[in-house]
């Protein structure tokens, strides 16, 4: 049997110029930093000779083609040519929520399936191929940071290259500046969860037409993200934080679907609370707040009193892993 793990991850600055429309044409720019909850798998063969798939939803099937859930059905139908398999999955937060779960998915299955074959397979060679599986087999309008993030680990500038290839840098953080982080950046629940291919979509298909707007707006994120690097790298974390304010204003202009009464809500209170500044993580509309915040205390007491549950985290250096067991 197998055993596979792959991290979520926070944005922390330039996200959504990770997708093809954008950095095919103009190149895009992010810092990302992979966090201690993961996508969860065990693989192993199945005695009944037929494919056991479990995830939300169970499924058996005779066939690979057979299988409903797209991620693991592309990925099986391109990388497996053993005998059936049994999958099953789970993981720390529910899918939806910003954090990257579809994209440490697909990694996940991948490095699974890679060292079912005794493959060794590189970090990026891994990304693209989980790249490849969400955007150019299944059509989703999703970026590559999700792939790349849950395959390097840690807390990374990414560079997307027009000819598609991907820069990825680790940021040698101070120790000062890290524990600062650890400290002082919070996730909170917001109590909704949404899929943010609607969103995207909607990004997706303005940066193709050439939208000045949407693009004019990317580009502000992009130059958001360079400057989120810089102050990391010089650990100036209040104006991290000043940035993240910055970032969400230019966030909820772009795509309407990130504002709601609730998220409005909870911003406002962190803020009152003692936050510099933060963001709804990922572009689905719900899902997690990240807050840079000086006073972590204050903030967690106003946002417990709220109902907002908070995701305690840390960073995660290491990217996907798989072990054999038995």
């Amino acid at each position: 049997m197998i055993s596979s793990r792959a991290p979520l991850r926070v944005s922390l600055g330039g996200g959504g110029t990770d997708l093809p429309s954008y950095y095919r044409e103009y190149g895009g720019f992010l810092v990302s930093g992979a966090i201690d909850k993961y996508v969860y798998m065990l693989t192993h063969t199945v005695f009944q000779r037929r494919y056991l798939m479990k995830y939300a939803q169970t499924e058996v099937v005779d066939d690979i083609s057979e299988i409903r859930h797209p991620i693991l059905r592309e990925a099986l139908l391109r990388y497996w040519r053993g005998v059936p398999l049994e999958i099953a999955s789970v993981a720390d937060v529910p899918a939806g929520t910003g954090l990257g779960s579809s994209g440490a998915f697909a990694v996940c299955v991948l490095k699974s399936l890679a060292h079912a074959r005794s493959t060794s397979i590189t970090p990026s060679a891994l990304a693209e191929a989980a790249s490849e599986i969400e955007i150019d087999v299944l059509n989703e309008p999703v970026g590559k940071q999700d792939t790349y993030v849950a395959a390097h680990g840690g807390i990374c500038s990414y560079t997307f290259n027009r000819d598609g290839t991907v820069d990825v840098v680790p940021l040698e953080l101070e120790p000062e500046t890290l524990r600062g982080l650890r400290e002082n950046l919070l996730l909170f629940y917001t109590g909704d969860a949404r899929a943010a291919s609607a969103v995207l979509a909607d990004q997706d298909e303005r940066s193709r037409r050439g939208d000045k707007e949407m693009l004019a707006n990317l580009h502000r994120t992009k130059e958001m993200g360079y400057r989120s690097r810089d102050l990391l790298l010089a650990g100036d974390l209040d104006s991290f934080g000043e940035l993240m304010h910055e970032h969400w204003e230019n966030k909820r202009v772009r795509s309407p679907g990130m504002r709601s009464d609730r998220i409005d809500t909870l911003y406002t209170l962190a803020r009152r609370s003692g936050a510099v500044g933060g963001k709804l993580v990922g572009a689905g509309g719900g899902g997690f707040l990240l807050v840079y915040t000086p006073r972590p205390a204050d903030t967690r007491q106003a946002m417990a009193a709220a109902g907002s549950q908070e995701l305690v985290f840390d960073f995660e250096f290491g990217g996907a892993y798989a072990s054999l067991h038995g």
